[in-house]
């Protein structure tokens, strides 16, 4: 999976998690949640799905569509449980779209949720059906796409790299780049060291299917931060892996490609930077504020969830 000469860190990544044999994404996902390697905030209460369900309720109706679309649907678990909290009379109405590339993970969704969805493999194909007006939400979708790694030298920013060395270590290294990316977390002042992520090809896939969406509204649940306060005591960056439940960093991160999950925070000031002359509006709150202050404490503690993840609300041609 790893060749001897040097490829940057988002190619690695796009591999260990997206290889049609070896990808973790691809084969070796089984599960999400305690019997899985990580577990996402709406399995650990229906406060989320209970609010998802409001908005999306509100947002159906404002855009007088019936589709209702989620991109990267884990186990399909929150799906079931948002229609589930849908009012009667929409829940009934309403067609639910799944988009998923992952294999395990939709025979998972099929179980559960039977003939009460639409599969799909791209946001396109779902549009298509939807005749290009739809609702849209995810929960932690941004952060498993691939990032390109920097870190600022004396010399300007270089790209990370990993290799393969001859006694099998994956090991890092500095490359020119031509071109830097578009990010804010490039723009800002970093010390020497500083390693920062850009999630470029979260941008690049979500400008492929934009022009197929004619009108909506997308919510986009992720943990993260604006990039004034994104690498706060973190000089490596915010790359890690999960396997077992467990969280590995620095070089563990590289111990087990294809069998375990790898993320980097989002940085929401990109987002909405990208999102400037791509949507008609667009709103960032805490995930605390979204949720509201009867959902549990433990999903809107400002030390833990509540700030750690943001809630980005974009409309297109409305």
């Amino acid at each position: 999976m790893i060749p001897e000469t040097p490829i940057p860190f988002e190619a690695f990544m796009r591999r260990a998690l997206h290889h049609p044999r070896l990808g973790y994404y691809s084969r070796r996902i089984s599960a999400v949640g305690r019997r899985g390697d990580f577990t996402t905030a709406p399995m650990l209460s229906a406060a989320p799905a209970r609010t998802i369900a409001r908005w999306a309720a509100a947002a159906l109706r404002e855009i007088r569509t019936r589709h209702l679309i989620e991109i990267g649907p884990g186990e399909g678990t929150l799906a079931a449980a948002v229609i589930n909290h849908l009012p009667l009379v929409l829940r009934l109405r309403v067609r639910l779209h799944l988009v998923e590339t992952s294999a395990p993970l939709t025979a998972r969704q099929k179980a559960l949720l039977g003939n009460r969805a639409t599969w799909h493999t791209s946001p396109e194909a779902a549009l298509a059906a939807c005749d290009g007006r739809a609702v849209i939400y995810s929960n932690e979708l941004v952060d498993a796409f691939p990032v390109r790694r920097f870190r600022n030298t004396a010399d300007g920013w270089k790209e990370l790299a990993v290799s393969k060395a001859p006694d099998g270590v994956i090991r890092e290294s500095l490359m020119e780049t031509d071109r830097l990316p578009d990010s804010s977390s490039l723009s800002a002042s970093h010390p020497d060291g500083q390693t920062v992520e850009v999630h470029q090809s979260y941008h690049r896939w979500l400008d492929s299917w934009l022009p197929h969406w004619q009108a909506g509204r997308m919510l986009t649940i992720d943990y993260g931060a604006r990039a004034d306060s994104l690498y706060h005591r973190r000089p490596n960056g915010t790359v890690r892996a999960y396997l077992l439940q467990q969280r590995l960093e620095g070089p563990d991160i590289y111990q087990n490609p294809g069998r375990q999950d790898l993320t980097a925070d989002v940085n929401f000031t990109d987002l909405l930077q990208h999102g400037e002359s791509r949507f008609t509006g667009q709103t960032l709150r805490t995930f605390a504020t979204f949720l509201g202050p009867e959902a549990p404490t433990e999903l809107t503690d400002p030390l833990g969830p509540g700030n750690a993840f943001l809630v980005l609300d974009q409309s297109r041609n409305l």
